[in-house]
């Protein structure tokens, strides 16, 4: 039996056991969508330049783009513990942000519906890739682009959030300006928690949430924001205390106009610590000197 049908089987659907699932962008690059194509290949590096072969060919279909022929060369590849490390041209810097999402989206999810293949790394002429804000895309996964229904990547937006993120003393709030493309069909409230726990990347500023938290849920109605997260908001994260750490998340959520008020859960119930629905407060906050 082939490699691709067994380790690197898409996984989409029973009936599609040979195929790959390859992901494609439309002509007015504003999102992605998946088609079948004959797997091959019996090591990971042979499903691997299958793949890429794939992304490189152009649509027979007049609606679609290939991903790898949009301008920029694929200069190689390399695959070490499940992470597939993809060096492009310089001419990738010039995709609009827009498209270099989808790009980024459609090759990253395609690659990742290898199994062996744990992650998708982008470079430039060797070195790292930059997002939107100046910071080190890193290893992304199939999770990074949320899908609508298994099959169509969001369209994305541009948006401009602020974060609380933490003092030196753990004591006081400090604000940070952040602009990124987030999927649309993700509400804009779960956006700014993940972005909260993935932290400031700025020096000075540290990490106001633990970021060992999980988000279970997060929805809003009538300008109240329930923020549904594990018990791990609950434990002081080095020096910022669990108040230090609400309020960043409240400060950050009542930002957005659609929120007036926070109540956090943990695992869906309000703790007796957290029992009263949160407004935002100025108090804690001070400039970065």
């Amino acid at each position: 039996m082939l490699f691709s049908m067994t380790a690197c089987s898409s996984g989409e659907n029973a009936d599609t056991e040979g195929k790959a699932l390859v992901y494609r962008i439309n002509n007015a690059e504003t999102k992605t969508e998946s088609y079948f194509v004959p797997a091959s290949g019996n090591t990971t590096e042979e499903y691997v330049d299958m793949l890429l072969s794939a992304l490189s060919e152009k649509s027979q279909d007049a609606q679609y783009k290939a991903p790898l022929s949009m301008g920029f060369d694929c200069l190689g590849y390399s695959l070490e513990d499940g992470i597939v490390t993809l060096d492009m041209s310089p001419e990738y810097k010039t995709l609009n942000f827009t498209t270099e999402v989808l790009v980024r989206a459609a090759i990253v999810r395609t690659l990742c519906g290898c199994a062996e293949i744990d992650g998708v790394v982008f470079t430039v002429e060797g070195e790292p890739l930059m997002d939107h804000s100046g910071f080190e895309v890193g290893k992304m996964t199939a999770d990074t682009f949320i899908s609508n229904d298994g099959n169509e990547i969001n369209t994305y937006e541009e948006v401009s959030v602020t974060l609380y993120f933490a003092s030196a003393d753990g004591a006081n709030l400090i604000s940070v300006n952040r602009e990124k493309f987030y999927p649309t069909s993700v509400p804009l409230e779960r956006f700014v928690v993940e972005e909260l726990l993935k932290g400031p990347q700025i020096e000075n500023i540290y990490p106001s949430v633990n970021p060992s938290v999980s988000i279970v849920s997060i929805s809003t109605k009538d300008e109240v924001c329930y923020v549904n997260l594990s018990s791990d908001i609950l434990v002081p994260y080095g020096n910022v205390p669990t108040q230090t750490s609400v309020y960043a998340i409240v400060n950050s959520l009542c930002k957005l106009p659609s929120v007036k008020k926070v109540q956090i859960l943990v695992d869906g119930v309000v703790p007796d610590l957290l029992e009263n629905s949160y407004e935002a407060d100025e108090s804690m906050v001070i400039s970065l000197e």
